[in-house]
């Protein structure tokens, strides 16, 4: 399994691992990743091993970090066959990220099944480029044919956590675990696992706003933003705030409406939760492809946009907009949870599982 970078490819990968031990409990996994990035913490939790590349990103302008970008990719590309000599895989997988380049690039010049889960409605370079060599294509959106060969393309929707696939009877253990009140309506700000500045900083302007309405929060901000957060929230009640939330179960159990960035996993999560959604995607990815991601639910009334650009001074009284219209609220969570993709990662282990099947004859 490779992938990671952000949230968006670690946790699909990890549900895709999960799927397929349940299928095949004596399969063996070894995680991929980039060495210093999260998934070197998160996947170990999870109970997997992980092997780190050293590998990045290219910078979109001139710096001196790109100088070093050949070696790492030679280094990574090194390493991947070294990792493929003793591992001796069946299929190798990629979920995005750096780490996954390199090790789909080498798997599959070597004849081991390979398989893209693709999150996005657009989809980076490195897929663009994988997708000429790999087995399979796992998409989470329909039109995917217009940038990888038809052939290879399957639907299976976005896979998520398994903490999350069942919310039901969670909410009063919610409201104990955050520390709020099961009489208030309760707003859930996830900026991605890393957090997102902008998302913050309006949130941070408008907090006591949110609170005199009788609103309360909870508050994933990432850990940049956290002091910031805290100050933010000093004196005021019924708010809770964290760089990182780990039982995502939970909040989602806790939320009545979610401002989040339009990240793949994030917009599948809020799809299978049902939940009511204010998108803010991130200016910072490639192709815009987060605005993509929210307009196929702004499109069909499944979630309400919010640029980047305008989160300063528009995302605090769109929240508070769309919390005083009850059925407005209801009308986007029914929208929402018909887009939901619940078996995403039963439907690729059972593709990945076909394919080393047809491959060993």
């Amino acid at each position: 399994m490779s992938g990671g970078g952000t949230g968006g490819h670690i946790f699909p990968a990890i549900a895709i691992a999960n799927a397929l031990k349940a299928r095949v409990p004596d399969a063996e996994f070894l995680f991929v990743g980039a060495e210093g990035r999260m998934e070197m913490e998160k996947v170990p939790a999870a109970g997997y091993k992980i092997e780190g590349l050293w590998i990045s990103g290219l910078q979109r302008k001139l710096t001196l970090a790109n100088l070093s970008f050949p070696f790492k990719v030679i280094s990574s590309l090194m390493k991947a066959k070294k990792i493929l000599r003793n591992f001796k895989p069946d299929a190798v997988i990629g979920t995005g990220g750096y780490a996954s380049g390199p090790m789909l690039r080498v798997a599959s010049n070597a004849g081991i099944v390979t398989v893209i889960q693709e999150q996005n409605s657009y989809p980076g370079i490195t897929n663009k480029i994988l997708a000429r060599k790999v087995n399979r294509i796992c998409v989470a959106y329909n039109g995917m044919d217009r940038f990888f060969p038809k052939e290879k393309i399957v639907f299976t929707g976005n896979p998520v956590r398994q903490d999350i696939m069942n919310l039901q009877g969670k909410r009063a253990r919610a409201m104990e675990f955050f520390g709020l009140s099961e009489e208030r309506k309760t707003l859930l700000i996830i900026g991605g696992s890393l957090g997102a500045r902008t998302i913050n900083q309006g949130i941070a302007a408008g907090l006591q706003a949110i609170v005199t309405a009788g609103y309360q929060v909870v508050w994933q901000t990432g850990k940049a933003f956290l002091p910031e957060a805290k100050k933010a929230a000093e004196g005021l009640n019924n708010v809770f705030v964290s760089d990182f939330i780990t039982k995502m179960d939970l909040a989602y159990a806790a939320a009545d409406l979610v401002v989040s960035r339009a990240g793949a996993s994030s917009v599948s999560e809020l799809c299978l939760t049902g939940k009511a959604s204010i998108l803010v995607p991130s200016p910072n990815v490639a192709e815009d492809h987060q605005t993509k991601n929210a307009m196929a639910l702004v499109d069909v009334n499944a979630a309400v946009l919010v640029k980047d650009l305008d989160a300063a001074h528009k995302l605090i009284k769109t929240v508070l907009e769309v919390f005083d219209n009850a059925d407005r609220v209801q009308e986007l969570q029914i929208n929402i949870s018909k887009l939901a993709t619940p078996n995403a990662a039963e439907l690729i282990a059972g593709e990945i599982l076909q394919l080393v099947e047809k491959n060993k004859k």
